[in-house]
This record gives structure tokens, C-alpha cells and sequence, in this order.
């Protein structure tokens, strides 16, 4: 699984790149069929940030979560949770498909 984390607008600190590889490492465990994940971080004019987590997985089109805030770790923490909630969302109905009888 490969991950890219990227800026606009900003640079990607070492420690920034690290937190959020290691937030975007967790996603397999909601869904195992994560192929790539690509973290953007940008920096608006008011001080504001903004995190977008892209994760494209095997059989469906890209998940895409994003958050908003002042605190750059706080945006990443966020967007992790949005993705997690997408992706749990997503194996639970694939999981409820496949419990159904066919008809």
C-alpha cells in the first residue's frame, strides 16, 4: 500500500509527514482492500487548514474525507476519523450484501 503525503501552500514537515502516515496506516484495518492512500494538506489565507484523505480501494471509486481547522494535527486526526467512518460504512454493507438470502 503506498502512501503520499503532500502540501499546497505549505511545507511537509517530517513530523507532519510521519502523523499522518501513521493516521493513514491505520485505514486497512477498516477495510482491507486499501490499494493507495494520498493525505493533502493546504494553508489558507486566514490561518485555516485543510486536510483531504483520498484512499482508492479495490472494486469501488475513491473515498474521499476532508476537514477544516486551525490546528493542522487536529485536521489530520478528523479526516482519519472521517475516513475510518466511510470505510467501516462501506465493509458493513458489503458484509450485509453477502448475509442476505438471494432471492
Amino acid at each position: 500500500m503506498e502512501i503520499i503525503v503532500s502540501g499546497k501552500h505549505i511545507e511537509i514537515t517530517d513530523p507532519i509527514r510521519d502523523y499522518a502516515i501513521e493516521k493513514a496506516g491505520k485505514m486497512p484495518r477498516y477495510f482491507d482492500r486499501v490499494q493507495a492512500i494520498d493525505v493533502v494538506a493546504d494553508k489558507r489565507e486566514n490561518h485555516q487548514y485543510e486536510v483531504e484523505m483520498i484512499v482508492h480501494v479495490e472494486h469501488h471509486e475513491a473515498f474521499v474525507a476532508k476537514s477544516k481547522g486551525e490546528d493542522l494535527y487536529g485536521c489530520i486526526d478528523e479526516t482519519a476519523d472521517k475516513m475510518e467512518r466511510q470505510l467501516t460504512d462501506h465493509k458493513e454493507k458489503i458484509q450485509d450484501r453477502k448475509r442476505q438470502p438471494s432471492r
